[in-house]
């Protein structure tokens, strides 16, 4: 059995910055001093993020009583994503138990000279970083270095054996491939080339009536609208009120979208959502999606329509293949104020098919 590297005790844990905490109040530095310190750098409506969350639900209950404390902190991508009451409600759904800073200002994520989510930091009893791991994988790895840190501490501590992989795509002999990039649909995305298809463009000051292009025309790396559509810095939200189309060309196992009811900032801070869920029909490849490839979140009615209830600002998972192919994501928006964020696609596919 390998074990996981550590880095030496060179540079020490920076103080975390913030005064909003979920599930209980702030570690003070007595209460963090002689205890290794797991630091997971996420956010709610990231599919990296989501996916490592089963090991770290895992790891504060399996270590929480011999030694280890998990501070996540919830550096925000989306200005939704700020909202306390929402990230409350992710962390109860997602079923996060240990302690959760709000680093809306990314002021932790600077004191670490962080560069993306996830991250992970293990800090030894002595208060150094001792190991760090940018992105999803590597569990196997990561717990070794739990362990190793906690044996520091406690030579006689009794651990159980190391996690068997969670998911299937995690196992051994999984097969990931090179899916299609994550796709940010608002105009600040566009003033850096932009994932827009359409030849009409981005307009920040009024809607805009797009037409969709043939399906020959559209390709992998972009989406394309048609109807009423209002661009934002962050997001494009449907301004008709009925016909609205979204395609997403993608190679990948599986497709993921971050939706909300409501486009508007400042009714998302105030927690003033529509009162009903806003419905968006969901195809792939002009067909209705069924249970063999029907994603988490989405519905199947009694005839056959598949679709998604947008309740509240997150991550909707949306398509599940058992295998990695080119297909399109196609949206049927019915209600006006939705609004779409990202689309990201899932690579790896579990060994087999």
């Amino acid at each position: 059995m390998t074990t996981a590297p550590l880095e030496p005790p060179i540079v020490r844990m920076p103080e975390l910055a913030g005064d909003i905490w979920l599930n209980g109040e702030p570690p003070t530095p007595e209460q963090l001093r002689g205890r290794v310190v797991l630091i997971d750098f996420w956010d709610y409506s990231c599919i990296n993020c989501l996916r490592t969350l089963p090991y770290l639900r895992e790891w504060h209950r399996r270590y929480a009583g011999k030694g280890l404390i998990v501070i996540g902190v919830h550096a925000p991508e989306f200005r939704f994503a700020r909202d306390p009451h929402q990230l409350e409600q992710a962390a109860r759904e997602l079923e996060l138990a240990y302690l959760i800073l709000l680093d809306n200002g990314f002021e932790t994520w600077g004191r670490f000279a962080n560069r993306a989510w996830p991250t992970k930091y293990l800090v030894d009893s002595g208060g150094y970083i001792r190991y760090r791991h940018q992105g999803e994988g590597r569990y196997a790895e990561t717990e070794r270095a739990i362990q190793l840190l906690l044996r520091q501490r406690d030579p006689d501590v009794t651990l159980p054996e190391i996690l068997p992989a969670l998911r299937p795509e995690d196992a051994p002999g999984a097969v990931c491939y090179r899916a299609t990039a994550e796709l940010h649909t608002g105009a600040t995305a566009g003033l850096f080339g932009g994932t827009l298809g359409n030849a009409e463009g981005y307009a920040l000051d009024a809607p805009i009536m797009y037409e969709l292009p043939p399906r020959e025309q559209r390709r992998p790396g972009a989406f394309y609208l048609e109807g009423f559509w209002q661009a934002a810095p962050e997001h494009f939200a449907f301004a008709g009120q009925e016909g609205g189309w979204l395609a997403v060309p993608y190679d990948g196992a599986g497709a993921n979208a971050v939706l909300s009811p409501s486009g508007d900032e400042v009714a998302l801070r105030l927690g003033l959502l529509p009162d009903r869920e806003r419905r968006v029909l969901v195809k792939q490849d002009n067909a209705w999606l069924t249970p063999a490839n029907a994603g988490r979140d989405i519905r199947i009615d009694d005839d056959g329509l598949s679709y998604v209830d947008v309740i509240r600002p997150r991550l909707y998972e949306l398509v599940r293949n058992d295998d990695f192919g080119r297909h399109e994501l196609q949206f049927v928006v019915q209600a006006s104020g939705v609004a779409v964020y990202t689309f990201t696609f899932t690579s790896c596919v579990r060994a087999g098919g």
